[in-house]
């Protein structure tokens, strides 16, 4: 096929598809469609997206969030001791919860640096084997769910 005449063909294509009506939704669609928007107006607004919260409550969670961020950086190490002594006094918790965390995260690093290479490398292919079959059954499922119309 040359360039020239497949352009044509192309064009053609083009010109047959646009000359179609447009085609209606099928009325079982439309019904959930509109069943789906009413359900997510009637949502209280803290099961909504974050542009849908009242302004005082959008201002109270970034400051929030701005509080846990600090905390968190404060207590790594971050930000200087003066600024982080106002903060680190309530917050002493969430040390005893970073010393729990970094002795767990020091036996998981004991056991796996205990592992043979081998076995890691067959886990990894193991779970990557898993989750592609897993995939793969999930579309042969659909697949045959779709063909026989469910």
């Amino acid at each position: 096929m040359t360039p020239e005449s497949h352009e044509k063909l192309a064009q053609d294509i083009d010109r047959t598809l646009r000359a179609l009506p447009p085609r209606r939704a099928p009325f079982s669609l439309e019904h959930r469609v509109r069943a789906e928007i009413a359900r997510r107006a009637a949502l209280p607004w803290w099961r909504r997206s974050f542009t849908h919260w009242p302004l005082p409550v959008q201002a109270g969670f970034l400051a929030l969030s701005a509080l846990a961020v600090y905390a968190v950086l404060s207590l790594g190490g971050a930000i200087p001791a003066p600024a982080a002594g106002t903060l680190a006094g309530p917050l002493t918790w969430i040390e005893g919860g970073l010393a729990v965390g970094r002795s767990i995260a020091g036996v998981c690093e004991t056991v796996v640096r205990s592992l043979p290479p081998l076995w890691l490398y067959g886990g990894l292919a193991f779970c990557a084997a898993a989750y592609a079959a897993v995939v793969g059954l999930g579309a042969a499922v659909w697949r045959n769910l779709q063909a026989s119309g469910r």
